[in-house]
């Protein structure tokens, strides 16, 4: 619960005094020992906290997601693996898992999707980072359209798939192997993209490095980089132009 539902409660009469002072002692964050819950983030940044599950001992992730799930906040986990997944649900069944992404998550109450974000893709077995940055975005409230498989190596798919890209407020590319994806797009519509490069690819691909120094040094304009495989991080980025598309930098203030 953030300070503004803690005040409008007790405003109202529907929470003590006593009450609010306890919860207020959460604030800004709730230490577990093993963690610190950062219950004010939503306050601060407009977005709650995301839980990086990978490399997280299995009860730890349990204590965090079932404590603040306990707060009736959604609750999006990132990097999840199948047994994490199946050790949370048994012990909060609220949550929901999607192996291709990784994504835990926990919604208490669904956002208004707004505006529109395209996540494309260079190939097929980009899809897994790309969803990464679809469902964060859809979580957080952002209307995505997902256009698979146009990569630079059938380029007539991309163009015939030009009308997707109208009326977005940004595009996300993710690919692997060289990354000239992101760089093609650029050249192609009005809006920021942001650059996804992958760790998919043959040997002199480095684990994605390639494709990252491609998107890097793209002589395209309007293009911004994340790190390998950091499909969360496109996601938010992607949500945060979004809302200012829509609703406008004054509003959000």
């Amino acid at each position: 619960m953030d300070v503004s539902a803690i005040l409008s409660g007790v405003k109202s009469g529907e929470m003590e005094v006593g009450e609010a002072e306890e919860l207020l002692k959460k604030l800004p964050y709730e230490d577990l020992g093993y963690a610190k819950i950062d219950h004010h983030r939503n306050v601060r940044q407009g977005f709650e906290e995301v839980i990086y599950c990978q490399g997280k001992e299995t009860e730890h992730l349990v204590g965090i997601c079932r404590r603040m799930a306990g707060e009736r906040i959604n609750v999006l986990g990132t990097r999840a693996s199948a047994g994490q997944a199946e050790a949370v649900i048994k012990a909060v069944p609220v949550f929901t898992y999607e192996p291709v992404s990784g994504l835990l998550k926990a919604e208490f109450r669904r956002p208004e999707s707004i505006g529109k974000i395209v996540v494309c893709t260079g190939g097929t077995a980009d899809i897994p980072v790309a969803e990464e940055a679809a469902g964060v975005a859809e979580f957080f409230g952002t209307r995505v359209t997902r256009l698979f498989d146009v990569g630079v190596a059938g380029i007539h798919r991309l163009l015939r798939n030009l009308d997707v890209f109208e009326h977005v407020t940004c595009v996300i590319a993710v690919a692997g192997m060289e990354g000239a994806l992101p760089g093609v797009v650029a050249g192609l519509v009005d809006v920021p993209v942001i650059a996804v490069p992958t760790s998919v690819g043959y040997g002199a691909s480095f684990g994605g490095l390639s494709a990252l120094l491609t998107m890097i040094n793209s002589c395209a304009n309007g293009i911004t980089v994340v790190n390998i495989d950091n499909g969360y991080g496109a996601g938010y980025v992607a949500t945060q132009i979004n809302r200012l598309a829509v609703r406008g930098y004054e509003k959000n203030r």
